[in-house]
């Protein structure tokens, strides 16, 4: 598998990776513009934008953007992230350009018509209200907003029902103008894919593009804080975030390997002391998530109001137990884990060309997959006790609880501990 480059003299970016076998692909447009990148006022448009995009274009209404796709069997979506918009399909090799074409036509071409706006507006407030009913998903947009309080990368990418109400067809033209210029649009394509036919083709697409400057994002600051929402739920959601390296920094790995063993699977520190021998909740688990210049190592579990101050206790118990003490074997293990799920992962066309994307974007190069995997044995288990201890010596500690129980203060006692 080769993956090659290709950089346009307008800036944008097209990177592709050959998949010998296989007779698909996975083709998209990432686009270095989310939640981060708003304004106050502009917080939820990324997202609005992300969906106005596949309501029609000069060329093609809404129907006829799916039956494009569908008709030769593909599929077509899209997301947005707190740093990236992404629109992609997976289709056979013979639909590359076609899939291409689509998707350029929807982020060149949208027409954001008024009436279509108004039915989508309808649509997001929805999603909205059903992330509010889903408590182990706000609950972490709650924890975003006390690590960084009043600051884009503490805002939801949603956004909140009074800022998506106001947005006009105005608001998105010019999210458009602000954010989608070439230099911050990377063409990613991975499986069945043809390199050379690939960049000649987002040559004829987006060459005509002029280039265009785009401020960067506000540094982000990782402050902490907590935020508690008491409602009458059946268990109470406890997530618990400490401030982590970003992407391009050299702990990411072991940032990422003491999360894993802290609590990455069922063999974890957490998942045995806190379910297995205690039964204090059924789910529970620890993840390092890392943003360009920042990042967290956030903890969740959900249990009963009763057992809460039990468990919180724990966590940070098993947490200052582990910076102190995880052993070789366990390092073994969470570097196994790391790079199977890595390695399994890029098995998809669709996990190749995000990868690509996503690494081109922090890193402005795609570094070979070798290098990672060196990058991950090269941990040792003194890094990890080196982090570890950082991290629970570190001042901000965010904390967001959501359910039975949710009023009583935990952060400070939290911390006492921590420091104990």
């Amino acid at each position: 598998m080769t993956v090659q480059l290709h950089r346009l003299p307008n800036g944008l970016r097209v990177v592709t990776e050959h998949m010998p076998g296989l007779r698909s692909a996975s083709v998209g447009v990432w686009i270095t513009a989310g939640g981060r990148h708003e304004r106050p006022e502009q917080n939820g448009i990324a997202h609005f934008l992300e969906h106005m995009a596949f309501k029609g274009t000069a060329r093609r209404s809404a129907l006829q953007i799916a039956e494009s796709i569908e008709d030769v069997g593909g599929y077509i979506n899209a997301y947005t992230s707190r740093e990236t918009t992404a629109y992609y399909a997976r289709v056979l090799e013979d639909d590359v350009m076609l899939a291409l074409d689509v998707i350029s036509d929807i982020v060149l071409n949208p027409v954001f018509d008024e009436a279509e706006i108004e039915v989508e507006r309808g649509v997001i407030l929805q999603e909205i209200g059903q992330a509010h009913d889903t408590p182990d998903d706000v609950v972490f947009d709650w924890l975003q907003e006390a690590a960084y309080p009043d600051q884009a990368m503490g805002r939801t990418i949603l956004g909140e029902a009074d800022r998506v109400q106001g947005f006009s067809q105005g608001d998105l033209f010019g999210f458009v103008q602000e954010r989608y210029g070439p230099g911050q649009i990377i063409v990613a394509a991975a499986g069945a894919v043809d390199h050379d036919a690939i960049a000649r083709e987002v040559e004829r697409l987006f060459g005509h593009l002029a280039p265009a400057p785009s401020s960067a994002p506000d540094p982000a600051k990782f402050v902490g804080g907590e935020r508690l929402e008491a409602k009458p739920l059946e268990q109470v959601h406890f997530t618990l975030a400490f401030e982590g390296p970003g992407y391009a920094s050299p702990e990411i790995y072991a940032a990422q390997i003491f999360a894993t063993a802290l609590g990455g699977g069922m063999s974890s520190r957490l998942f045995q002391e806190v379910r297995e021998k205690r039964g204090l909740c059924y789910s529970i688990f620890a993840q390092a998530s890392a943003y360009a210049d920042s990042g967290m190592t956030t903890i969740y579990a959900g249990t009963s109001a009763g057992d809460l101050p039990e468990l919180a206790r724990l966590t940070v118990d098993e947490m200052r137990k582990a910076a102190a003490g995880i052993t070789a074997e366990e390092v073994d293990r969470a570097r196994a884990q790391m790079k199977a799920g890595l390695l399994m992962g890029l098995e998809s066309a669709s996990s190749r060309a995000e990868r690509l994307a996503r690494l081109l974007a922090v890193w402005d190069r795609v570094p070979p997959l070798g290098e990672t995997v060196a990058l991950i044995d090269a941990v040792t288990p003194e890094d990890i006790h080196r982090y570890g201890a950082d991290l629970v010596d570190r001042a901000p500690v965010a904390l967001a609880l959501y359910g039975p129980g949710a009023e009583a203060p935990l952060l400070g006692d939290l911390r006492a501990r921590l420091a104990a």
